[in-house]
């Protein structure tokens, strides 16, 4: 009997059988998972890191093996939900469109069938559920009313470009409520620079498509959110690499003046002028939003922070409240589980001279450092902090 319950615990304890490669050279953790499907969900950044037993240092050794965030499991011939103990069938169908993606792509030499080798990626059965951030995701907090019919309630907005100008109503969560945001820079300043790849960063488009991805999530939770800076030509986008140019306007298609006071002036008087407007209607709850990305030395590392208006328990609150998101999620994702964002009174322009009752001033991070880079350059990364934003405004 002894026996038995050594031998059977040894078995339940059995690590599991990861799929293993070779990393070629100019390889790191984000190509290789986004060559094989998993970059767009957290939980297989961090599990890559825990399962080889390095540090976040999204570098690779050329011709090292690597583990993949993805288990090999001996397929039994059936199905994939009796293979795995699964009742999900969703599950299983992603399971399934996983390995047939594998195999067409050249990843996998054999159909799982007849090889009976079933490739499962981690967040299928760890945290499907948290993926991606898509651009109508929902916040974990429950809205306390039904999501409306997408089909049936969506509203067309041009500025977000073809991909993502059908937006979906899904709730009412934010109606009444009027949002401003900014995205910092523009027109004829490109903001803060950095290189990756022999390509130019500027962060006047990198600020630009986060805010848009901000404001339309707040239109599908029915909120009235004005996207003060605007292109003309840009919409969302879902490159790596997000070509400069100088055509931005403010609302109203108006050009953006050269000079740094005037420029300023000019978004505070508009951001004015519409809070006195739903003032007199009524309107409670005004918040305005300014996104930038920051530049410092290249081998600094900074997490996303927040500044709140001198002598405002609003906005202290409210930059307070993002933190405290961005927090929680990081303790999720990150093996580490250390967050050096910080939260800071400043006594900038925008903050100072803007009326709105609510205001915080956000920097995604150091648009010069490789490791900050890659929450600017992956899409999922720019569509997660757009969601982590609206979850910390929930």
């Amino acid at each position: 009997m002894r026996l038995c319950i050594l031998f059977c615990l040894a078995l339940w304890t059995t690590p599991p059988a990861y799929l293993e490669i070779k990393a070629s050279p100019g390889d790191d953790v984000t190509r290789i998972l986004q060559r094989y499907g998993l970059d767009a969900y957290d939980c297989n950044i961090g599990h890559f890191f825990k399962i080889n037993g390095i540090k976040e240092d999204y570098r690779l050794r050329s011709g090292a093996t690597y583990k993949l965030p993805v288990e090999v499991v001996a397929y039994n011939g059936k199905s994939i939900r009796t293979t795995l103990g699964l009742s999900d069938w969703q599950t299983a169908l992603h399971i399934q469109h996983f390995n047939d993606r594998a195999l067409e792509k050249g990843l996998r030499k054999d159909d799982f069938r007849a090889s009976k080798a079933l490739w499962v990626p981690w967040h299928a059965k760890n945290c499907f559920t948290d993926a991606p951030e898509s651009t109508d995701a929902k916040p974990t907090a429950t809205a306390g009313t039904p999501a409306a019919d997408s089909k049936k309630n969506t509203v067309n907005i041009p500025l977000f470009g073809k991909t993502y100008a059908n937006t979906p109503v899904i709730s009412d969560h934010f109606k009444g409520h009027v949002f401003y945001v900014v995205s910092g820079h523009g027109g004829p300043d490109v903001g803060a620079q950095g290189t990756r790849g022999g390509q130019v960063l500027c962060e006047d488009e990198y600020a630009y498509d986060v805010s848009l991805r901000l404001v339309r999530l707040l239109i599908s939770h029915s909120a009235t959110a004005y996207m003060i800076v605007r292109d003309p030509d840009d919409g969302i986008r879902d490159e790596a690499f997000l070509p400069m140019d100088k055509d931005e306007v403010v609302l109203g298609d108006k050009p953006i003046p050269l000079d740094q006071k005037e420029r300023l002036q000019q978004r505070c008087d508009i951001i004015n002028e519409l809070t006195a407007k739903h003032e007199k209607e009524k309107i409670k709850s005004q918040t305005f939003i300014e996104i930038h990305v920051d530049s410092r030395t290249r081998n600094q590392r900074t997490d996303v922070f927040f500044y709140y208006r001198t002598d405002s328990e609003s906005s202290k609150a409210l930059a307070q409240r993002l933190h405290k998101t961005f927090l929680q999620k990081y303790l999720k994702i990150r093996s580490g589980k250390q967050y050096n964002g910080t939260v800071s009174a400043r006594d900038l322009f925008m903050l100072r001279n803007t009326k709105t009752p609510r205001a915080v001033y956000v920097e995604l991070g150091n648009i010069r450092n490789e490791w900050d880079q890659q929450r600017l350059v992956l899409r999922n990364n720019r569509q997660a902090l757009a969601n982590w934003i609206l979850e910390g405004l929930w």
